[in-house]
């Protein structure tokens, strides 16, 4: 029996970390990046099919098991949805399924756009009823933010509103002018660079610009 204590007591402090519910944990962090780069990835991929009802079944399934497989604070709050929430789901969703019943290439390649919309719809109604959607965002890890950060969400909200604007547009011209693998490239990898380059861009001015700003009203 000394010995086995021993042995207990000699287990490597990370021994007791690496739990099931642990594991599970990251599982389901996983399953829900790969839900998320699923999506681009499809559209990305969609010119060499020549199967629209395929793609908007792929894209009704995708849409869902995002909704349902998340896991941590964001998800719990994204599990919240408001009345506007379920109806760009349900937008989504009728246009997902109108894919798979008129196998329509057209349809499937407006739906960039549509996200593109239904985001606008969920960001924009939250200007009107506050907060903002950065700002439910930055509360998730800062509860208290500064009437200063409050004013940055919703500019950073607003930049966001007129990018799904600019986006959504030129999205259904490449659905309606450009080729289909050129559409594709566009909507499934360049858009989301964009979107990258946005994000970079607004942690950069928020570092450079925005704190120190705030730090020094707050010494003053």
């Amino acid at each position: 029996m000394p010995l086995a204590r021993s042995r207990v007591a000699a287990a490597p402090p990370d021994a007791a970390v690496a739990t099931p519910g642990t594991e599970r944990h990251w599982g389901k962090t996983v399953v829900q990046v790969l839900f998320k780069l699923a999506y681009p990835a499809l559209i990305l991929c969609a010119w060499r099919w020549d199967e629209p009802r395929l793609v908007g079944g792929m894209l009704f399934a995708i849409l869902w098991l995002q909704r349902w497989a998340g896991s941590g604070p964001v998800a719990a709050s994204l599990r919240r949805l408001s009345a506007i929430d379920w109806g760009v789901v349900g937008l989504l969703s009728v246009a997902s399924a109108a894919i798979v019943v008129t196998d329509s290439e057209l349809l499937l390649r407006l739906y960039p756009s549509l996200v593109n919309l239904g985001l606008l719809i969920a960001f924009g109604a939250t200007l009107v009823r506050g907060p903002s959607m950065i700002e439910k965002f930055a509360r998730l890890g800062n509860p208290d933010l500064p009437p200063a950060a409050v004013h940055h969400t919703r500019r950073v909200t607003q930049v966001w509103c007129a990018f799904f604007v600019l986006n959504g547009a030129f999205s259904a011209y490449t659905a309606l002018y450009w080729s289909r693998a050129s559409w594709s490239l566009y909507n499934g990898a360049i858009a989301y660079g964009l979107i990258g380059v946005l994000l970079v861009a607004e942690l950069i001015w928020r570092y450079l610009v925005v704190l120190p700003r705030a730090a020094r009203s707050e010494a003053a």
